[in-house]
């Protein structure tokens, strides 16, 4: 099984578990227990020797911690602004200026826009500030999560100045990493269709899928939830100060947004003259640097707030313990996703780059981009891990495509928008698990809700690699020109069909139809079931 495709049936299994009982931290660990007891030739005891092994490897690594430490911080963090009465203010504030749920999901959808330098600490940030927001208008948090996750990766993947473009410029050898991401950014169809596909939504207020019965009933009963468990993690409930002001929100998000980029420049050499202004974000350790700007925003946070007379040093400590409570679900997901990932996707389980199916796709010519996002895709949502996936797929990229061709440059971009694909709609992807924690919504639903909208684009994206492959033989300006083009009307095209297709009514007349021939089929199953049983 070792360097085979058995290695990823352990996060099929995890996966499949999770949105079948929709129980993720035990089907989490289902699939972990699967893949020790693989790596352990069957032997339980190694298998749960193996897991402990893996996830104290996991959580004591450098990066991995700095992001516990960060998720840990910022749930204190929030938990402080709501005591001090900032979320509370910004929220009356917002309330008073955003008047529509159209509003709502703009403003959520700008500000995810704007802070672009990581994924982690965009899912966070942008959940704990608009929550309150989206909350007021009946907005539910499945498509709050969905708002939010949308533009995590899709935005940072298309940044030249984040730690998005660090990865894929790290695993591109031979090339001018930084110039050929730069080149791939009007490729990544996954990236740029999603935020077109967000504005369409926003803009009509229109739901398909599993979203449309929980924004129904949020908008019809003010319930956000629809009904289901609410997250451990809700911190609702903590009473805030009446003297609260709106800067006592705005003040500490801001003084995070800049820490953070300073650390990312201070890791990255720029402050030690060891790198400029684009090569300190280039090699820049974000987790670390996330960790170090959350830690020192609290310190600056919590003596700006004492000054302000709006908390007392014991509301501080308080807040300690429940600012981890609320991220006790998150880090948990987040260890279990890691050690998943540690079993399968250490060198002697998953070590694809370089086989001979690979090197055969060179044979493929104009569809070799459509293959690339296909099998990236896969991979991203088996494994929860899109720069896991660049590091796997790019080298073979370059292997298989001339790096001076147009052809190269779609194929990279290929691998990035189908990486995103992955990691956007995986259940254990990390990135995934934030916007859940962010929006502090069911991760599951979340997971549900999101899928038909992302499949819907990655359908569209397919097709746009097969004519960005067969046009690559001109010009990168007319093969851009065209590959874009005829995606985003591919991709319009559906979605007013779609749109004018639930007007009419049509569109939940052919759910049910389509519903109704999946019982007819389950129905008949059971019978065929119950007659050999007998």
């Amino acid at each position: 099984m070792e360097a085979t495709l058995w290695a990823l049936v352990p996060p099929i299994i995890a996966i499949a578990l999770a949105l079948i009982t929709k129980q993720v931290y035990i089907s989490l660990f289902a699939g972990i227990f699967v893949g020790a007891m693989f790596y352990g030739k069957g032997n339980p005891l190694t298998a749960f020797e193996t897991i402990f092994e893996v996830m104290a490897a996991k959580i004591g690594d450098s990066w991995n911690a700095c992001i516990l430490i960060f998720l840990v911080v910022l749930g204190i963090l929030v938990i402080l602004i709501t005591k001090a009465g900032g979320s509370r203010a910004y929220g009356e504030w917002a309330s008073s200026k955003i008047k529509s749920r159209s509003g709502a999901m703009f403003a959520t959808m700008a500000l995810g826009s704007l802070i672009f330098v990581d994924d982690y600490f965009n899912c966070l940030t942008v959940g704990n500030v608009m929550r309150p927001v989206t909350d007021r208008n009946k907005i539910s948090r499945v498509k709050l999560a969905y708002l939010i996750d949308a533009t995590a990766a899709p935005i940072c993947i298309i940044a030249p100045i984040s730690s998005w473009a660090a990865a894929v410029g790290s695993s591109l050898e031979g090339v001018d990493g930084f110039q050929v991401f730069i080149q791939s950014i009007p490729f990544n169809l996954y990236a740029l269709l999603t935020i077109g596909m967000m504005i369409f939504l926003c803009a009509t207020k229109f739901d398909f899928g599993t979203m449309k019965k929980f924004e129904k009933n949020a908008i019809e009963t003010g319930d956000v939830f629809s009904n289901n468990d609410r997250e451990e993690g809700d911190i609702g409930e903590v009473q805030g100060s009446d003297k609260g002001r709106v800067f006592d929100l705005i003040i500490p998000i801001a003084t995070l947004i800049v820490l953070c980029i300073l650390g990312m420049l201070y890791t990255g050499g720029l402050f030690t003259g060891d790198a400029n202004f684009i090569d300190a974000f280039a090699n820049c350790d974000a987790a670390l640097s996330l960790a170090l700007g959350s830690i020192l925003t609290l310190i600056i946070t919590a003596v700006y707030y004492l000054i302000r007379g709006v908390v007392s040093f014991k509301d501080i400590a308080g807040s300690i313990p429940k600012g981890f409570k609320a991220m006790v679900p998150s880090i948990l997901i987040l260890i279990f996703a890691w050690t998943l990932s540690g079993i399968c996707n250490g060198d002697a389980y998953l070590n694809l780059a370089g086989a001979p199916e690979f090197q055969k796709l060179s044979t493929l010519g104009w569809a070799i981009p459509a293959i690339f996002f296909l099998v990236s895709l896969g991979i991203a949502f088996a494994t929860g891990t899109s720069w896991g996936t660049f590091a796997l797929l790019l080298p073979i990229a370059t292997a298989v495509v001339s790096v001076d061709s147009t052809l190269f440059i779609i194929a990279v971009s290929s691998v990035l928008a189908g990486a995103v694909c992955g990691d956007h709609i995986s259940p254990i992807s990390d990135t995934t698990i934030m916007a859940s924690a962010g929006a502090q919504c069911n991760h599951v639903d979340h997971v549900n809700t999101q899928l038909p909208y992302a499949m819907t684009v990655a359908f569209v994206c397919f097709i746009g690699y097969l004519i960005g492959g067969a046009t690559s033989n001109l010009s990168y300006g007319a093969s851009c020109a065209i590959t874009l083009c005829s995606s985003a009307v591919l991709l319009a095209g559906a979605l007013v069909g779609m749109y004018f297709l639930d007007k009419s009514g049509k569109y939940a007349l052919i759910a049910e139809k389509v519903g109704g021939i999946f019982k007819k089929k389950e129905k008949v199953e059971k019978i065929e079931n119950n007659e050999d049983a007998e």
